[in-house]
C-alpha cells in the first residue's frame, strides 16, 4: 500500500446509467442523454480497476447504477469480483424490480448483501415517485433476498416533503416484522441551483414521525458496514431503523468512500467536480503502474476535502451512481 494517504477502503462502482425506473430525485435535469454504450466499462476493465484499488487498500465494493440489474452480464461480473482476493464485502444497490428473478444467481455468484431503494409503501405514492406501479415486485424481491440470506438487507428511503413524508411511518413499521434495516436519507439537491430545495426534511423531523407511530427508539449497535448511518430499534422489532443525515450533519472527516462512474471516471467526492479519467487512461494502453499512480492521486485529493469544499456543479445520480 502506498503511504501518506487516508484510510480509503470503500469503492462504489456504477456499472451502468441505464434504469428501468424514473425516480424524481435521481435525475432532476430530466434525461439529457445516456452515456455512449461504447464508453461504458467492460467487465474485465472494471475488474482491473478494482484489483488496483484493492492493492491500495480498498476492501469494500458496492455495485450501483442506474440500475445494475439491467446490465446483461451483472451476475458474471459479480462472480469475477468475488474471486478478487482482498474484497471482504461485496454488495449491490438495486431498485428491486428485477431482484426476485435474479437474487439466487447473485447469491451463488458471491454477492454478500444488498440494498434496495424504496421510498413508499402505497401504490399511489410509489407511482408518483418512480413512474412505475411495480411496488409488489419490489417487495417480492426483498422477501426473496431475505430468504436466500443476502444479509443484512437494507432499505433506503430518500425523504421528500412534498412526495413521501406521509410514507415514513409505514416504512419504519416494516422493521417490526422483517429483519431489515430501514434507512432514511436526507435529500440533498444535486447543486445549489438544481433540484427542489423545498423537498428537504431533516432526519430529526423524520425520527419524530417514526416515534409517533412506533414509540421511543433505542440505540442499536453499529456494524462494520454501517457507514454514515446511525441505527436505532423500535421495541420488540426484528429490524433496525437508520438515519443518514448528509445535509444536517457532517461526516466528511471520516468518509472512506470513492465513486467510479460507468465510463471510468474516479470521483473522490460526490459533491466535488474533480474526477480522474481512469477509463480513458486504461483504454489508451496505460500500465498498471500509471493507473495506480492516478488512483493514488485521487485518494490523496480526498484527504484534503471538507464540507465547505462542496461544488455547485450539476450532476445526475443516474449517471453518478447511488
Amino acid at each position: 500500500m502506498l503511504m501518506g494517504r487516508p484510510n480509503i477502503d470503500y469503492l462504489r462502482v456504477s456499472v451502468t446509467d441505464r434504469c428501468n425506473l424514473r425516480c424524481v430525485y435521481c435525475n432532476p435535469l430530466e434525461q439529457q442523454g445516456l452515456t455512449n454504450h461504447a464508453t461504458i466499462l467492460r467487465a474485465d476493465e472494471i475488474c482491473r480497476i478494482i484489483r488496483l484499488c484493492v492493492d491500495l487498500g480498498v476492501t469494500r465494493v458496492r455495485l450501483t447504477g442506474g440500475e445494475p440489474l439491467v446490465r446483461p452480464d451483472i451476475v458474471g461480473l459479480v462472480r469475477k469480483l468475488a474471486d478478487i482476493g482482498g474484497i471482504t464485502d461485496l454488495s449491490l444497490t438495486t431498485n428491486g424490480i428485477l431482484l426476485a428473478s435474479m437474487v439466487q444467481a447473485l447469491k451463488d455468484a458471491g454477492l454478500q448483501r444488498i440494498n434496495v431503494s424504496l421510498d413508499a409503501t402505497e401504490d399511489e405514492y410509489f407511482l408518483r415517485l418512480t413512474g412505475s406501479d411495480e411496488f409488489a415486485r419490489v417487495m417480492n424481491g426483498i422477501e426473496k433476498a431475505l430468504a436466500v440470506g443476502l444479509a443484512p438487507v437494507r432499505i433506503n428511503c430518500v425523504v421528500l416533503r412534498a412526495l413521501n413524508l406521509s410514507q415514513v411511518a409505514n416504512l419504519a413499521e416494516m422493521t417490526l416484522n422483517l429483519p431489515i434495516s430501514m434507512r432514511f436519507i436526507e435529500y440533498c439537491p444535486p447543486s445549489a441551483t438544481v433540484g427542489q430545495t423545498d423537498w428537504y426534511v431533516s432526519n430529526d423531523e423524520v425520527r419524530r414521525l417514526v416515534e409517533s407511530r412506533l414509540g421511543a427508539l433505542s440505540p442499536a449497535a453499529p456494524t462494520r458496514t454501517s457507514g454514515p448511518a446511525v441505527y436505532f430499534r423500535a421495541r420488540n422489532a426484528l429490524g433496525t431503523i437508520g438515519f443518514i443525515s448528509g445535509r444536517s450533519s457532517t461526516f466528511c472527516n471520516w468518509c472512506s468512500r470513492l465513486r467510479l462512474t460507468c465510463d471510468g471516471r474516479l470521483r473522490p467526492c460526490l459533491h466535488r467536480s474533480k474526477q480522474y479519467p481512469l477509463g480513458r487512461l486504461l483504454r489508451s494502453g496505460a500500465s498498471d503502474g500509471a493507473l495506480l499512480s492516478l488512483i493514488d492521486r485521487a485518494f490523496r485529493e480526498k484527504s484534503r476535502y471538507t464540507k465547505s469544499d462542496t461544488t455547485s456543479e450539476c450532476f445526475s445520480m443516474q449517471h453518478m451512481g447511488g
